[in-house]
């Protein structure tokens, strides 16, 4: 698969990734913390803001792949 298809198709997975991961995080924070308090909020977001870059770090790593080399 070419690069420039990889890369235009890894945008579109890691702009659904992103819409849904934050839907996600957002439904259980105000089904879940809804009573906690402030700094129960803050650990939380702080753990579910930086967690999304794990499964992007791998679409990204997928993006780029192995380039294959012409033979002279």
């Amino acid at each position: 698969m070419p690069v420039r298809l990889r890369k235009f198709i890894g945008t579109f997975i890691i702009l659904a990734l992103v819409v849904l991961y934050a839907l996600v995080a957002t439904t259980v924070a105000t089904y879940q913390l809804a009573e906690s308090a402030w700094y129960v909020h803050l650990l939380y977001f702080l753990f579910t803001g930086l967690l999304w870059v794990l499964p992007a770090m791998f679409v990204i790593r997928w993006m780029e792949g192995p380039v294959k080399k012409k033979q002279p």
